[in-house]
């Protein structure tokens, strides 16, 4: 698969057999000079061990290698967790000839195991001999738990004769919520910009992308999308007046959003991708909470797996948000259908029943009570969730 790469990273793969013996595991990604980095991370209180490092390490807003392993989250693991991921990344930095405080650790997997380091530690040295020699889509292969596809996007931007490049690759399919999801995420990019800024960029891309889907309603432990910028490009240094920043902004939204609805296509047994939308809300925040309520609902999800018309489970769902409504101003549309409209049925189920059999499905509710608006991306909920997660460890 061809995609464009930005300037100054390397990247290697290896398999370490940490849960399964013959596919990548480990993955390491390099930047030839210290980039400046941002993060944001899972919202759970309980928070693995790489989460808690990587947290510690990122203030600095400097950093320079990512070392991600699939097949174990080390979380719940106590003092030897976060001791075994200060040692991984030690190892890391020493062989890499680099300061360790510049390594950030990233983990997906089973909860509650030890890390087998007996494996770990080997394979970091296979992963710096073979740095350069991969391609970023086997990095997301290597990520990838439960994932079907791995999941990578790549865009570019014009600047002052030369190219920006944006390089972004996540993992997920379950446990996936708002405010963040079983997931990780990697944004490289060869522009030149401060971690102020840099920071600012993400809180803002994530709050529209990953905090925006969900799949199961489960919150991990493990959340984690860290962006680096090395500034190899040569571009000009983006600031607040200059019109790069923009364009940038601009750029890491449309590719954190593509990923996004990469994981919700993903999601564990599912087979429709549904986009709830909510408008003339009072406020941005009522309106992102009832289109949460709606995309976490059981009831919702299951009944359009089964290409049931059933919008009283999107107005009961909608009832129970805790946001003040006004019934009898509601309306509901599913693709285009009005289903319910100032508070009463329109009868018009049958309509729908053929637009069901889609793949893509489109909820509209208006609370007809202000300008404010919100969108959230889901999946059904289908038996081939429950068998993925019924057996998970085993």
């Amino acid at each position: 698969m061809e995609i464009a790469k930005p300037k100054g990273f390397e990247y290697a793969v290896v398999k370490a057999g940490i849960k399964y013996p013959l596919r990548y595991d480990m993955a390491l990604i390099y930047s030839k000079k210290p980039a400046h980095a941002a993060g944001v991370f899972t919202t759970n209180r309980i928070k693995a061990a790489p989460v808690k490092l990587c947290m510690k390490r990122i203030k600095t807003g400097i950093a320079q290698a990512i070392i991600a392993n699939s097949g174990n989250a080390n979380a719940c693991t106590g003092k030897k967790g976060f001791q075994d991921a200060l040692e991984i990344t030690n190892k890391v930095g020493e062989l890499l000839g680099i300061n360790k405080e510049l390594v950030l650790p990233l983990s997906t997997g089973v909860i509650g195991m030890p890390m087998p380091m007996e494996k770990i530690l080997p394979a970091i040295n296979e992963l710096v001999k073979n740095l350069g020699k991969t391609e970023p889509i086997q990095v997301a292969e290597a990520i990838m738990t439960t994932d079907t596809f791995p999941k990578i996007v790549a865009k570019q931007i014009e600047a002052e004769n030369t190219v920006i490049t944006m390089l972004g690759l996540c993992k997920g399919a379950g446990m996936i919520c708002p405010n963040m999801a079983t997931m990780l995420a990697v944004l490289l990019t060869d522009a030149w910009i401060d971690t102020t800024l840099l920071q600012e960029a993400l809180r803002l891309a994530v709050s529209e992308s990953f905090n925006s889907i969900t799949v199961d309603g489960d919150m991990s432990t493990n959340d984690t999308v860290l962006i680096f910028a090395n500034g190899a490009s040569g571009a000009p240094k983006i600031d607040r007046k200059s019109k790069l920043w923009k364009s940038f902004r601009n750029l890491l939204n449309e590719i954190c959003l593509e990923l996004a609805q990469m994981i919700v296509k993903d999601g564990e047994g599912a087979t429709k991708f549904i986009t709830i939308n909510v408008e003339g809300a009072k406020n941005s925040s009522d309106a992102k909470r009832v289109a949460k309520t709606v995309a976490n609902s059981s009831l919702v999800k299951t009944a359009f797996y089964g290409e049931d018309p059933n919008w009283g489970r999107i107005i009961a769902a909608v009832g129970y948000s805790g946001v003040p409504l006004q019934e009898e101003k509601i309306d509901i549309y599913i693709n285009g259908i009005c289903l319910f409209e100032k508070g009463l049925p329109t009868m018009k189920e049958d309509e729908l029943k053929d637009s069901l059999k889609q793949k893509e499905i489109d909820v509209l509710i208006n609370l007809n009570l202000g300008k404010s608006r919100a969108r959230v991306y889901t999946s059904d909920l289908t038996e081939e969730y429950v068998k993925i997660n019924s057996a998970y460890r085993t």
